[in-house]
């Protein structure tokens, strides 16, 4: 699957879709499996390869820093685990306090350092294309069409464009480089919120 333009999320938006996964309700096959997920991809901005092949091994004991040294890509009808990031790189990341007290909930009591942090609901890891097709498309469509997982990341860096935070920063953050930001990331969302300084 192609991701398209970025597509940032605004804030209420954000908090519909965390909402939807959250309460889906749905008979048979629900999504709420996901939230956590979600959550974690619109707190941290890291590509959904690196957020379905984190490990606990990947995260620090106090749940405050997390250290993204690959991702778990789809070649062909196959999951494998690729070394470092889309840039070959590795770094760490130390997390907001919510992104810490995720984490905190969601882990268990003594993980393996090899186990998922987001396994899929029958244990495996997440198959990005279908967790697409399937769950994204159902409960986020009618909030907003024509986005995908990958919509969270342009939404963290907008967000933390919009907060302050320094260009520079937010790259190391995310793998990615200023030009990229300045050229892909400055979406409508953000432009349509800056004003001019007097």
């Amino acid at each position: 699957m192609t991701d398209p333009q970025p597509n940032a999320f605004s804030l209420e938006e954000m908090d519909q879709v965390l909402g939807a996964f959250c309460n889906d309700r749905r008979r048979g096959m629900t999504y709420r499996h996901y939230a956590p997920l979600v959550e974690f991809l619109f707190r941290v901005g890291c590509r959904p390869s690196e957020a379905v092949g984190l490990t606990w091994g990947n995260i620090s004991p106090d749940c405050g820093t997390i250290y993204f040294t690959g991702a778990l890509v789809q070649v062909r009808n196959r999951r494998v685990r690729s070394e470092g990031s889309k840039n070959n790189k590795t770094r760490s990341l130390s997390v907001s306090l919510a992104t810490q007290e995720l984490l905190q909930r969601i882990r268990p009591e003594d993980p393996a350092p090899e186990s998922l942090v987001f396994p899929s609901p029958v244990g495996g890891s997440i198959n990005y294309r279908n967790f697409s097709r399937r769950a994204w498309s159902t409960v986020v469509d009618p909030i907003k069409p024509k986005t995908t997982p990958y919509s969270c990341r342009d939404t963290f860096i907008t967000q933390q464009l919009l907060k302050g935070v320094p260009t520079g920063v937010i790259a190391k953050w995310c793998d990615t480089s200023v030009q990229i930001i300045e050229r892909h990331y400055l979406d409508k969302l953000k432009i349509a919120q800056l004003r001019p300084i007097d």
